[in-house]
């Protein structure tokens, strides 16, 4: 088997031992860019938790949902409800998010597959959307509404020991609580571990099946081969990566709302994994950084800051190119992550991942035809 070979793997644990310093050193590497402050890193990690999750069912089978988020908001929901009960430790929630959210992924994956193409994606929204009302307003008592389910010190949280814990209700594993740089790099550690299991599942005949899948599904059904266990496979792995992000949040922040479930989340992970490279091991969560720097970053712009950025224009120079680039940040950034996608997807359909490799082949590739005319000279040299 292809995945079992020695090469691919010692490539794949170099790949992931590189991404894995990568991450670890983000508060060091993200300082110049302002973005290397606990909160957004965080956010850097379950975003692309939940990207790379998607990108295992749209990135390999090419199935498209538009209501992923349902299960981020299963996850978030199910950590809390974890928190209230049995305590503050992160990793009964952890696990119970990504249980319920798969039961969830499963139901809603049955029957959404008896249909493709914009069918599915439109069933697939549908569900999110009855998710989402059932949470905002009928399942109030479960989950609080539209006020949010957060954790109160009257709750059983029968391993804490209610009533004894005078500390704030933040989750805490071995004593350390999970905010700030330790819950990044709590987060950090699950991400790593959930990229591996990707690059594992991408490797595997599993993944190469999804491939297959994706690149011709009816004439697989012409063999004989049912495709729909596998892509409903993929459907419940997928939702078992958001519910893990939603679970995440709520470790980070102990607080689910029913907002995490509207379509717009589920939008945004489509966005996220287009922007990055659909298919492709890294690029998903290279777009989730990027589009969560924008909105953290680009979106704290204000005018005294673009004057300050531009100061070294002349004043009449400086006042018009404030007025226009105000227009692209502060409340206007979506603005920028719109051209930024447009020019993504007219010029690199592959998404940046593509624009990268197409950088490596203009600046490495220019090396080898030297070598090659080189090459030739001296076996002209060795004949003569």
């Amino acid at each position: 088997m292809d995945f079992l070979d020695k090469d691919n793997l010692q490539n794949d644990l170099i790949l992931i031992a590189i991404f894995a310093v990568a991450i670890l050193t983000m508060p060091i590497w993200l300082e110049p860019f302002g973005a290397s402050y606990p909160d957004l890193m965080q956010k850097f990690a379950i975003f692309g938790i939940f990207a790379t999750g998607f990108n295992i069912l749209f990135g390999l089978t090419g199935y498209l949902s538009f209501g992923h988020a349902a299960f981020l908001g299963v996850g978030s929901y199910t950590a809390v409800w974890s928190f209230k009960l049995l305590g503050m430790n992160p990793i009964p929630a952890l696990i119970a998010a990504v249980i319920i959210a798969g039961v969830f992924a499963l139901v809603i994956g049955f029957l959404s597959l008896r249909r493709t193409g914009i069918y599915f994606s439109i069933l697939t929204l549908a569900f999110a959307q009855m998710c989402y009302n059932l949470a905002y307003s009928v399942l109030t008592p479960i989950t609080n509404g539209e006020t949010g389910l957060r954790v109160l010190r009257s709750d059983p949280r029968i391993f804490d020991g209610n009533g004894s814990d005078t500390g704030p209700l933040v989750a805490s594993l071995f004593g350390i609580e999970m905010t700030g740089m330790a819950g990044f790099y709590f987060c950090a550690v699950v991400l790593i571990l959930v990229s591996w299991l990707a690059i594992m599942i991408f490797r595997s005949p599993f993944g190469l099946m999804l491939k297959a899948v994706k690149t011709n599904q009816n004439r697989m059904g012409y063999t004989g081969l049912n495709t729909r266990p596998y892509a409903l496979a993929a459907f419940v792995i997928s939702g078992m990566y958001a519910g893990l992000a939603g679970a995440l949040m709520c470790i980070t922040d102990p607080l689910a709302g029913a907002e995490r479930m509207q379509w717009t989340a589920s939008g945004e992970v489509v966005l996220m994994t287009i922007l990055g490279g659909a298919g492709t091991l890294m690029g998903p969560m290279l777009g989730a950084a990027l589009i969560k720097y924008f909105e953290n970053i680009f979106s704290a712009f204000n005018e005294q800051t673009l004057e300050h950025v531009f100061s070294f224009m002349p004043e009449g120079m400086r006042d018009a190119t404030v007025s226009l680039a105000g227009l692209f940040v502060g409340e206007g950034w979506h603005l920028t992550l719109g051209l930024m996608f447009m020019i993504v997807v007219i010029f690199l359909p592959g998404g940046i991942i593509e624009g990268l490799r197409r950088l490596a082949k203009a600046v490495f590739g220019r090396k080898r035809p030297e070598q090659s005319h080189a090459a030739r000279d001296d076996a002209a040299q060795t004949a003569r």
